[in-house]
């Protein structure tokens, strides 16, 4: 980066202290970080015909005001100002909303320009940007940046326009030249004046293009250069398993594998014999036969004799992974414990004895495992399951437990492909995508709120065939605020409604997690035929009897959470039903409601739900692993995104790439960003 492109942004004409302070708020201390800012949108100014243009869009027309300028106050410093503007031959209404100070200098029969929302039903404009007389200036798109402080739009642009003159010509190229050539894009002084200073909406297209492209290829640089250097620096265990024991224990299982988990088993199983550390992410639906790739993944390391682990968030479902993995594995002489937070004191010291003696094979539990006297002889294989319920730190501990264990990562969240690129990005991943012969599909109905007796007597069919059923609330208790059902008020509508005929349980997160176990526990053994609950029961609860779900004001969950709560359903051989009790008011939540009816396929839900709210709220939270980038968009830039993680994974792999003065810039960025020394960029 040259010393110009480094000046303080105060040496700019017009920049005082205060104007200073206000762009060091927004992050800006050089020039080169003032250029760099982009703006969020770019209005369009250009002149639109008002029959092609859709309901709800932004427009921009010239017209001739038809009558005088009526305002309406609404209360203080609020007001309506309409009148009728005759645009070509068409007489439209412009509505002006606590502009009132205009009135005097509107008059009828005089040129004006506006831009605003076009409403077609009422043909009329709410006008956001007023011009008297016609359209005369050059400027069709103009850059809308977030500010801070005493910055304006105007003032801003000033600024930026100085700072493009000063730096342009020594603004340091990241993309290879071939790069650009292949892709057609833009230099980057080139690009820079599109997006500040656009000629056209072409121009603005070709800028984006460009800083698009670069601002995923760096960042599947750093992902693919962490994952190369990782490599080079765990070198792990070469595990030379058993493959006969393996082909048999496999035989053994009561179904046959589906082709994804073959694959999946097959992946898992290279990597067991690399000599590098195994970091692999498996995802895999609600039911798709992840617990079984991983009991085979640990037998494998078990026959070159390794111990494994296997960790869980929940106390219930650890047992659930101990039982069906003592179903499989048993039989084989495999030796396992379970370890959680309830072995009481004496068990826990005998049970740990043996498993730094080499006496356990395969150790089960909850966080429990990543306690410091837990101690293994020879740690081959780690499993986390449900990854993301874990903090980075309590998944490090366990990993580090052992000599370079290798470790696997199970999420029964769907991640749709652009957010597993970006935010397990220095991952390997491997997908179970295909769901076990003979599953019955949920069948699963949206239905509003004033069938709520319907639902219920649907329910009590189920229940007295014997099954069992999931209440959903999206709160616990009674909001002033929220007009929702909340799990107490619905627990106690329920108990009354069944009185002693059916026992109704109730869960959520306020109760202590002993307390939750107790209420799971009796569900999954049939004492309570129906639990009330909030999402709690969101991940890993495995009940084959439980065959009726019902969610109130479903339209308050997203897709990927709404999927996972229906995944608690139809783990049996019998059909099983999912109610949405919903009265969405938006097109978003009826759109949400119309993709659960369509689909079962968590993936394809998925992608809508990214579609829907966006990388940033896809897990419910902010997610530290899904980078903010200024100008990407992971929804619509994926093709770009596929393409710059195939670029980087041939860069970081070619000889070239490390030598060649052309992709010197890009080097000397990865060793400036920590790349090269393994560690993980967020």
């Amino acid at each position: 980066m040259s010393n110009k492109t480094l000046q303080a942004v105060s040496n700019l004409k017009g920049i005082g202290g205060e104007t200073e302070k206000s762009l060091a708020e927004m992050g800006i201390a050089t020039l080169h970080d003032l250029v760099m800012t982009f703006p969020y949108r770019h209005e369009d100014f250009r002149l639109k015909n008002i029959v092609e243009t859709p309901h709800n869009e932004r427009i921009t027309v010239e017209g001739r005001v038809e009558s005088e300028p009526s305002v309406l106050f609404l209360g203080k410093n609020k007001s309506r100002m309409q009148f009728h503007l005759l645009v070509g031959p068409h007489l439209i209404k412009a509505v002006f909303f606590n502009q009132a100070y205009l009135k005097n200098k509107i008059t009828s029969g005089q040129t004006i320009t506006v831009t605003g929302k076009w409403d077609r039903g009422r043909q009329a404009i709410s006008v956001t940007h007023y011009s008297p007389g016609p359209k005369t200036d050059n400027v069709d798109f103009e850059p809308m940046y977030s500010l801070k402080g005493n910055l304006n739009q105007k003032k801003f642009r000033k600024f930026m326009h100085q700072a493009l003159q000063e730096v342009g010509d020594d603004l340091e190229e990241f993309l290879p030249l071939n790069i650009r050539e292949i892709y057609r894009l833009l230099p980057v002084k080139e690009a820079l004046e599109g997006v500040h200073f656009p000629k056209d909406a072409d121009h603005v297209k070709q800028a984006r293009r460009r800083f698009v492209y670069e601002e995923l290829l760096l960042f599947q640089l750093k992902m693919q250069a962490i994952k190369k250097v990782r490599k080079e620096q765990n070198r792990g265990i070469s595990i030379a398993y058993d493959i006969n024991k393996l082909k048999d224990m496999i035989g053994t299982l009561p179904y046959e594998l589906t082709a994804a988990q073959k694959r999946v088993v097959n992946e898992i199983c290279k990597d067991l014999r690399e000599p590098h550390r195994m970091n692999r992410l498996l995802q895999g639906d609600v039911g798709s036969g992840k617990t079984v790739v991983a009991a085979i993944g640990l037998y494998a390391v078990i026959t070159a004799g390794f111990q494994g682990a296997l960790m869980a968030p929940t106390e219930i479902l650890a047992e659930q992974h101990a039982a069906s993995l003592h179903d499989w594995l048993a039989p084989l002489g495999i030796r396992m414990a379970l370890l959680t937070g309830s072995t009481k004191t004496k068990a826990r010291r005998i049970l740990l004895e043996q498993l730094a003696n080499g006496e356990v094979d395969l150790l089960i539990g909850t966080h429990a495992l990543i306690q410091p006297d837990v101690e293994f002889k020879q740690l081959g294989l780690v499993i986390t399951d449900e990854q993301h319920r874990f903090g980075v730190e309590q998944r490090r501990v366990l990993r580090d437990k052992g000599m370079s264990p290798d470790v696997l990562f199970m999420t029964a969240t769907p991640i749709p492909r652009t957010l597993a690129i970006t935010a397990f990005g220095e991952m390997d991943v491997s997908i179970i995508d295909e769901m076990p012969a003979g599953r019955k599909e949920i069948e699963t109905h949206w239905v509003k709120k004033e069938l709520f007796n319907q639902t219920i007597n649907r329910m009590v069919m189920e229940l007295q065939a014997g099954k069992q059923a999931y209440v959903i609330c999206p709160l616990i208790e009674e909001s002033e605020k929220l007009d929702v059902q909340n799990a107490v008020d619905v627990y106690e509508q329920l108990t009354t409604i069944f009185h002693q005929q059916f026992k109704v349980g109730l869960m959520h997160g306020r109760l202590h997690s002993t307390e939750k176990d107790e209420v799971m526990r009796a569900f999954s053994e049939g004492h309570v035929q129906v639990l009330v609950s909030t999402t709690v029961v969101e991940v890993g609860v495995n009940v084959p009897n439980a065959t009726f779900m019902v969610i109130y004001d479903a339209e308050r969950f997203g897709l990927a959470q709404l999927h996972q709560l229906r995944g608690r359903v139809g783990r049996g051989s019998d059909q099983s039903y999912c109610i949405l009790l919903a009265d969405p008011k938006s097109e978003e939540g009826k759109e949400r409601m119309m993709s659960m009816v369509e689909t079962n396929d968590g993936f394809k839900l998925a992608e809508k739900d990214l579609e829907l709210r966006g990388p940033g709220d896809f897990f419910g939270r902010k997610q530290s692993g899904v980078p903010e980038f200024k100008m990407a968009d992971l929804v619509h830039d994926y093709r770009a995104l596929e393409t710059a993680r195939q670029d980087a994974e041939k860069y970081i792999a070619s000889r070239e790439f490390w030598t060649s003065d052309e992709t010197k810039c890009l080097r000397t960025y990865l060793e400036q960003s920590g790349a090269l020394d393994g560690d993980r960029i967020d």
